[in-house]
């Protein structure tokens, strides 16, 4: 079973940037599309970014232009580079495979971005 854990969140100011990282274990890393998603108090975990195994990419409308994600395999690590922080990315940041079966979700890492 792969276990996740994300880190890299904090606090930030508007137009601010923060690198989040996801250290995977298990070997099947590599071999599966992973993505970002973020759940915001009251709302629905939503889709933030994804990388297919070959790096293909995709992104949530509201994060074009603004967050780069990227996978390092030999590492077994997704990384999620956001810039130009808005106080609506505010959020508990996860990461976990593209599509279902979800792994088991880890514990998340906070954004906070103030205005």
């Amino acid at each position: 079973q792969v276990q996740l854990v994300e880190s890299g969140g904090g606090l930030v100011q508007a137009g601010g940037s923060l690198r989040l990282s996801c250290a995977a274990s298990g070997s099947t890393f590599r071999f599966n599309s992973i993505a970002w998603y973020r759940q915001a108090p009251g709302n629905q975990r939503e889709l933030v970014a994804g990388i297919s195994s070959s790096g293909s990419t995709n992104y949530a409308d509201s994060v074009k232009g603004r967050f780069t994600i990227s996978r390092d395999n030999a590492k077994k690590t997704l990384y999620l580079q956001m810039n130009s922080l808005k106080p609506e990315d505010t959020a508990l940041y996860y990461c976990n495979r593209g599509a279902t079966p979800y792994y088991s979700w880890g514990q998340g890492t906070q954004v906070t971005v103030s205005s």
